[in-house]
């Protein structure tokens, strides 16, 4: 009878040391997750950032570049289809599923980014034409605010990549990817944030 009470307080101890180190696994998941989107949300904010600043930028230009129509185009064209996956970009078009976990909403995030990047740099090579617009005070307050947006970019993607690369470690441990793998997709791997050529520079604004 004593034999089996201990076998018994033994197997009862196991099942809640495992217990325990599967919550304790499950709530480190959790907190990394919950930083991943945390960051996510950063780099949305300074691509919104960068939407913001857009119209002021193009306005400015437009009074002495009035003509310049197809630049403008462009430009309002390719701001609109990042606005369209900034801020709800992190859930994919096809679901609920968060474009850090979905190769072809981050895939789709980025391209829109990129864009916004080049017809940017078209707008600034027309700027060049028209020194005297440059030299405004409206236009260089709107000129370094846009750097600075895109060094704040810069940054925030790469502080997304670590929190990501941190998940993604973590994850893929033994034996935190079975404790991963039990529930399905709550926590796949995130995606990292890649960047086509050149893409990584803010757009080029030489005068």
């Amino acid at each position: 009878m004593k034999q089996a009470l201990f076998v018994l307080a033994g197997v009862l101890i196991l099942v809640v040391v495992v217990a325990a180190a599967g919550i304790s696994t499950y709530n480190r998941l959790v907190t990394l997750d919950q930083s991943v989107d945390q960051q996510w949300a950063q780099v949305e904010n300074v691509y919104q950032r960068r939407l913001d600043l857009v119209p002021n930028l193009v306005e400015t230009v437009r009074g002495a570049a009035n003509f310049e129509r197809d630049t403008f185009i462009q430009v309002a064209e390719a701001r609109s289809r990042a606005q369209a996956v900034t801020g709800g970009g992190a859930q994919a078009a096809a679901g609920d599923e968060h474009a850090t976990e979905d190769p072809a909403a981050m895939a789709q995030f980025q391209a829109a980014q990129d864009q916004l990047s080049s017809a940017l740099g078209r707008l600034f090579v027309v700027v060049e034409r028209y020194p005297e617009l440059s030299a405004t005070q409206n236009f260089r307050d709107l000129q370094a605010q846009l750097e600075g947006t895109e060094n704040r970019i810069a940054v925030e993607r790469m502080r997304y990549n670590e929190a990501a690369r941190e998940f993604n470690t973590t994850r893929n441990r033994f034996p935190t990817t079975l404790i991963a793998d039990m529930f399905g997709d709550r926590f796949d791997e995130k995606m990292y944030f890649r960047a086509t050529v050149g893409a990584d520079r803010p757009p080029a604004v030489q005068f």
